[in-house]
């Protein structure tokens, strides 16, 4: 069951980030879920580890705070593949 609700609430944090830079067309259902589930292990990575910031450690759980720091971390992620040319963002 936990398997579920991380691909579920990976799914909408990676649906919110693509929407926010303009890929959601591009992403499909499958990647809208990756960049979720990756994008929140690297915000947490980022905030709460690296830089010690205490409200980022939910990033990716089931609350407003953990969503807007997987938000946060999934956008980051997509501007790195946007630099690798995996998503070009389209205006």
């Amino acid at each position: 069951m936990d398997w579920l609700a991380i691909i579920l609430i990976g799914a909408f944090i990676g649906w919110i980030a693509s929407l926010f830079m303009k890929t959601n067309i591009q992403q499909g259902a499958i990647a809208n879920i990756l960049v979720g589930i990756f994008g929140s292990l690297l915000g947490k990575w980022i905030f709460a580890d690296v830089l010690g910031i205490g409200g980022a450690a939910v990033a990716g759980s089931f609350s407003i705070m953990g969503v807007v720091w997987g938000v946060v971390g999934a956008i980051i992620l997509i501007i790195v593949l946007q630099l690798f040319g995996v998503f070009i963002r389209k205006d």
